[in-house]
């Protein structure tokens, strides 16, 4: 049955929004004043159209997190032997979010129209991503749908699991500089010219350290707009100029050659692609078919660009592991595991193998930045402190030499 999405009101007036199945707009209605409320508007939400044509039928997509709690739940119910379509209707049950029943409602209605679980995931591109619906096509072929979407399910989970990651990793040392940042200017510019003005009665002239704060004092309250305008035209030209494909590619290159963060990049980009890698194999897609698809989750250019030949090398007859290596940036490690499932006919197992080995290298990089940019952060505010206290209690220290 087709979605509608509808305004009714209670009994007691209040306006409500939500979603139902129903054969027409006067079933929906009917549905409506059984459940005590009173149809306002009711329009159809999913229009039956071919499925060669994507169509966009919410505003809202599934975030990273919705999609990883959909995919579990639903391997859940269908490892339970619950068929497809009341899974679907469980799972949006569960659901608290309107724009997430939207999706799954239009999910179901596709299934009760007669298309595959893939075909009508397909409906829904922005939320669905292309790997995501090819894997659920390979397991509605070879029949083993609930194992796949078990697979899947973890797939989607550690993928948001490595992405949470590095944003926690990243909160700390961004709250601790931005803090740094904000300390260092109220002392310039609110609590350094209270300190300072004292000594410039003096005839003789301050130290160089004591001059050079109040030029930066007086130069931040004097020209703060201009210093905001900067940094946002600094920021809106370098995003400009990273839309060119050659200068983001030197960016790229840049930053696989900074110590720690270009291993940072190295293995995260390497993990994305070992993990698309390893579900879509697993999965039953050739492993050609599941190469190309996997350059696409590879961010860094150098680095999907060696993925994008290496796809060809291996359609040309040559091994994964050969021509990952030869672009000399993919980790020797996980290569070296490729090239011994290819050796001993386990390539799938050494692939989940190597995955697991990326997402750890992963962890453990991020530990080592942590472990490095915190103290480094604190060292350097302690250092800017330090040179503006120095900076007001040299004339104090020289008060004699400027008295007389």
């Amino acid at each position: 049955m087709p979605a509608f999405e509808y305004i009714a009101a209670n009994d007691k007036g209040s306006e409500i929004k939500g979603s139902v199945e129903g054969d027409t707009e006067k079933h929906v209605s009917y549905i409506l004043r059984e459940r005590g409320l009173f149809p306002i508007s009711i329009k159809k939400l999913v229009n039956k159209q071919p499925l060669n044509k994507k169509i966009n039928l919410v505003q809202t997509n599934f975030s990273s997190k919705d999609l990883a709690l959909f995919t579990r739940q639903l391997a859940t119910l269908i490892g339970s032997g619950i068929p497809l379509d009341e899974a679907l209707i469980s799972i949006n049950e569960q659901q608290k979010k309107q724009h997430a029943k939207n999706i799954i409602l239009g999910v179901h209605s596709k299934i009760m129209e007669g298309y595959t679980l893939a075909e009508s995931f397909s409906e829904f591109p922005n939320s669905f991503p292309l790997i995501y619906i090819t894997t659920i096509s390979a397991g509605e072929q070879s029949g083993h749908l609930a194992l796949i979407l078990e697979k899947l399910a973890s797939f989607t989970e550690s993928k948001r699991k490595l992405q949470q990651q590095v944003k926690n990793a990243l909160i700390y040392p961004s709250a601790l500089i931005i803090t740094a940042f904000l300390v260092i200017s109220f002392m310039l510019a609110y609590v350094v010219p209270k300190v300072i003005y004292i000594f410039e009665n003096f005839d003789q002239q301050l130290p160089l350290l004591t001059r050079l704060v109040i030029s930066l004092s007086d130069f931040i309250r004097e020209s703060w707009f201009i210093i905001l305008i900067f940094i946002v035209l600094s920021i809106t030209l370098i995003r400009y100029f990273l839309q060119d494909y050659k200068v983001k590619k030197k960016y790229h290159t840049l930053l696989l050659r900074l110590p720690i963060f270009g291993r940072l990049t190295m293995n995260m980009n390497s993990a994305r692609f070992m993990q698309t890698l390893s579900i879509l194999s697993g999965s039953g897609v050739p492993i050609l078919d599941a190469l190309k698809m996997s350059t696409n989750v590879v961010t860094n250019i150098p680095m999907k660009e060696a993925a994008e030949v290496t796809a060809i090398k291996v359609s040309e007859g040559e091994s994964i592991s050969r021509s990952l290596s030869s672009s000399h940036l993919f980790p020797s490690m996980m290569i070296h595991m490729i090239g011994s499932g290819e050796n001993s006919g386990r390539l799938e197992e050494m692939l989940d193998r190597a995955t697991e080995n990326q997402e750890e290298e992963v962890k453990n990089t991020i530990d080592v930045l942590l472990g490095i940019m915190q103290p480094l952060t604190v060292v350097f505010m302690a250092v800017i402190v330090l040179l503006i206290v120095l900076a007001i209690l040299l004339p104090i220290f020289e008060i004699n030499n400027l008295i007389a």
